[in-house]
């Protein structure tokens, strides 16, 4: 269990790193700690977790900003396969084995596309639609929500 001062630590080293969320596992403890951060204009503005667009690994110059609503609006036009629980994201059923889909990757609604592990279960996710895989859209061993588009797929 964490005590209150190594909380009070984590707490101070997100507000000297500017983070927005903080996730730390030690064995069977595990914390999250968010905290509201300031807009521009001052007002507070809670932190939501974000799905990330692939291809954008951070900020997007301005010259680059019209390419990045491109790609959202190709994502757009995309079916979604979506979580359904909150957990963490494995594409292959363990490091050894190849992911069980790739992009361009033709499925159909029973094609397990990866697993979901929550509450140490690992739970299979279908695919519920027929189509190609487009775009894979979170990392292997990333953290989850509930509804968050994993792939996007063209139906076919």
């Amino acid at each position: 269990m964490l005590d209150i001062d190594r909380i009070r630590q984590l707490v101070d080293m997100m507000v000297e790193n500017d983070l927005a969320e903080l996730s730390l596992r030690d064995g069977d403890v595990e914390v999250s700690v968010r905290r509201a951060v300031a807009a521009q204009n001052g007002m507070p503005v809670v932190a939501q977790p974000h799905t990330p667009v692939a291809g954008a690994s951070g900020p997007v110059p301005d010259a680059g900003a019209a390419e990045s609503a491109d790609a959202a609006n190709d994502v757009a036009e995309l079916a979604e396969i979506k979580s359904p629980m909150v957990g963490t994201f494995y594409a292959a059923p363990d490091p050894e084995t190849p992911p069980f889909v790739q992009v361009g990757a033709h499925i159909n609604p029973d094609t397990v596309v990866c697993v979901v592990e929550a509450m140490k279960v690992f739970n299979e996710i279908k695919a519920d639609t027929a189509g190609t895989i487009e775009k894979i859209l979170v990392k292997n061993g990333q953290s989850i929500e509930y509804g968050q588009p994993l792939f996007a797929v063209r139906l076919s």
